[in-house]
């Protein structure tokens, strides 16, 4: 008689990451905010002086977003490259592309991904009751994460009476919006042409987000220029 089949001979399926410690997440978090915000190419109707970055990596039209995100990635032991290219000609801009090694890429997508769904669950999952003193704690430093990444990498909406960020992501827009009310912010999420803007008021709302977003600002470093 053939033996029965066991359980050990059903494929496995791949084990579910584990969740990441609290500093982990925040790190991963904002660096998936940050790559949210590039959903669009960073120099929008002009010609980029690389050429199309191959696997993993980003680009940004602002030095302070990439120096953040070599930060982060410093956080998450992960190494990273970073060019600067200039182009232009009556207007000259820079363009800064960053760009994780292959062997690192799958780490490197493993902290995006994980941080992304972890982090966005945490805010917008609601308050949980008897909720731990580290989640407490923590929960508005991932809202202050979003907001910082936002303010760094997507398209500023500046008028005398809001600050604003211009996003396409949808997910981010609505994270943007319940980080806010975690920092105590009333936040707008208004439809614009081919985006979401999200805004807060002038004066004493704008002011505690830019209060919560201030970081240490990363030492300038020396990087690749092509042009």
């Amino acid at each position: 008689m053939a033996p029965e089949p066991t359980l050990l001979d059903r494929p496995r399926l791949p084990a579910a990451p584990p969740p990441l410690d609290w500093s982990t997440l925040a790190d991963a978090f904002e660096l998936a905010c940050l790559l949210r915000c590039t959903s669009t190419p960073a120099v929008t109707g002009r010609r980029s002086p690389l050429p199309a970055p191959a696997g993993a990596g980003a680009e940004f039209n602002r030095e302070e977003a990439a120096h953040r995100m070599r930060q982060l990635l410093g956080r998450l032991e992960v190494p990273v490259t970073h060019e600067v290219a200039t182009g232009g000609l009556r207007r000259r801009y820079e363009l800064h592309r960053l760009q994780v090694p292959r062997e690192y890429r799958a780490t490197y997508a493993a902290r995006i991904e994980v941080g992304w769904r972890q982090g966005r669950r945490e805010l917008l999952g609601g308050a949980v009751p008897g909720a731990s003193t580290a989640r407490r704690v923590w929960r508005p430093r991932l809202a202050a994460a979003a907001w910082r990444a936002a303010l760094l990498a997507g398209g500023r909406h500046v008028r005398r009476h809001i600050l604003g960020v211009r996003l396409t992501d949808r997910e981010l827009a609505a994270v943007l919006v319940r980080g806010a009310a975690l920092l105590g912010v009333p936040a707008l999420l208004q439809p614009g042409a081919g985006c979401f803007v999200v805004c807060v008021a002038e004066g004493p709302d704008r002011e505690r987000i830019m209060h919560s977003v201030s970081v240490e600002v990363a030492p300038r470093v020396r990087v690749a220029t092509a042009s």
